[in-house]
């Protein structure tokens, strides 16, 4: 690695080794896919995502009960402030990068997290809304660590072998769709029984106990190997321009995320439209989940082959078929399924993206590049989730496909830009087919 603002501007000189040739594998693929520092990383990860996946549930149900002035408004206002901190996400990210110890720096925003979203609960409704507002804005700063920067680091903990990393963020993708799930539930299944503080609480605690795991995890896995080499944050910002397998799958990513964020919205109201019945609708969402993690361990179990950045590129087509199914599906129990498959591509795209990240970032921009991308991707979701409230209105069946031409379009663009930096560079790019 050179200088920290030196900014590769070609494949080569972002990407990780070759993946070895078909039929000989180094031996560290021979080695049991699950080792002590993995199974120690993904129970982090699960701990710390769940509490993420639930706090924005559990801090407005609990808003809303305090009878606190504002109500609804004051809830959404302070279920924004968990996420809107991540526009700080490059510069917490470049932290990490050049920490000595990255065990320290995750750890140590996992408890931020916990303790400013346990604090604002148990203040609301007793000191200024300011205060409480300061609180959880303070956990939200926190979430950028807790989804790319621990991503990041997947790298150091399992090495370099591609097979083990393929199987590694299989996992680790598992972890997303497990919280998006597990989170929710657990907020409403505790809430039911305690009412709606002990739920958020008990969230800050899993948060601080995905922290003491993190520091149990051996040092050079959750470090960069040569801090003074971290990229200023101008110099990754531009990694995802000048290095073409990251701008091309950045910005595939974005436009599937547009179609990605809103398919709850319309999910609700189709499954209504089909059956007539207000149930149906959450339940097509709940398919959706399901197929998300379903998907996840499936790359997990079986790991994914072959160039990642092409892959991602399918991945994107059949994603945008698979919505397309979903406004074609004539009746529920095909719509179901339907759902279902989409979430299946959705997941395998997800796993498909990380391994983009980790094979074409350098290791003093990693975390950048990850949180940066992540940014990204939340950015657009939101676009999309407000972009289907509004298309919903003339049917759901024209806002899914709407959301299938944008994934299209992903695709289609991604083509276009590889053709031309061919026809500049003279020669294939995107790195070695494996």
């Amino acid at each position: 690695m050179g200088h920290p603002t030196d900014v590769p501007t070609t494949t080569d000189r972002a990407s990780t080794p070759a993946e070895p040739p078909a039929g000989r594998a180094p031996a560290e693929v021979a080695r049991p896919a699950v080792s002590s520092p993995l199974i120690r990383y993904l129970l982090s990860a699960c701990l710390v995502r769940c509490a993420q996946g639930g706090a924005t549930v559990g801090l407005v149900a609990l808003t809303i009960s305090s009878g606190e002035r504002g109500g609804a408004a004051l809830a959404g206002m302070l279920a924004a402030l968990l996420t809107a901190p991540n526009i700080a996400g490059p510069w917490l990210a470049r932290w990490l990068d050049s920490a000595r110890d990255g065990r320290l720096v995750l750890a140590g925003s996992f408890t931020v997290f916990g303790v400013g979203l346990a604090a604002g609960a148990l203040l609301l409704g007793r000191a200024p809304v300011l205060g409480v507002a300061a609180l959880i804005a303070l956990a939200g700063l926190a979430g950028p660590l807790m989804t790319g920067g621990l991503s990041s680091r997947l790298t150091g903990v399992v090495g370099e072998a591609p097979a083990r990393q393929r199987r590694a963020e299989g996992w680790d993708s598992a972890t997303y769709g497990l919280a998006g799930i597990v989170g929710p539930a657990l907020v409403a299944a505790m809430g039911a029984l305690t009412g709606p503080l002990y739920p958020v609480l008990a969230l800050a605690g899993t948060a601080l106990l995905g922290a003491a795991l993190v520091l149990s995890m051996p040092a050079r896995a959750m470090s960069t190997g040569e801090p003074a080499a971290a990229f200023g944050v101008a110099a990754a910002l531009r990694l995802l321009v000048t290095v073409d397998p990251l701008r091309r799958v950045l910005v595939a990513t974005a436009l599937t995320s547009v179609s990605a964020g809103g398919i709850m919205v319309v999910a609700v109201v189709f499954g209504t439209e089909l059956t007539g019945h207000r149930s149906s609708g959450p339940a097509l969402a709940v398919a959706y989940g399901v197929g998300s993690l379903c998907g996840s361990v499936a790359v997990a179990l079986l790991p994914l082959r072959g160039e990642p950045e092409r892959l991602a590129i399918g991945l994107v087509a059949a994603n945008a078929m698979a919505v397309g199914s979903c406004a074609a599906a004539p009746n529920y129990p095909l719509a179901l399924a339907a759902f279902g498959l989409a979430g299946v591509s959705s997941a395998i795209l997800f796993t498909a993206t990380l391994a983009v990240r980790s094979r074409y970032s350098p290791p003093g921009a990693r975390a950048q590049v990850f949180v940066c991308m992540a940014g990204v991707k939340m950015v657009a979701a939101s676009v999309g989730t407000a972009l289907a409230g509004t298309l919903v209105g003339v049917g759901p069946r024209f806002a899914m496909l709407v959301g299938a031409a944008v994934t299209a379009v992903a695709v289609a663009v991604a083509l276009v830009d590889r053709r031309l930096t061919r026809r500049r560079a003279g020669s294939p790019v995107g790195g070695p087919v494996g």
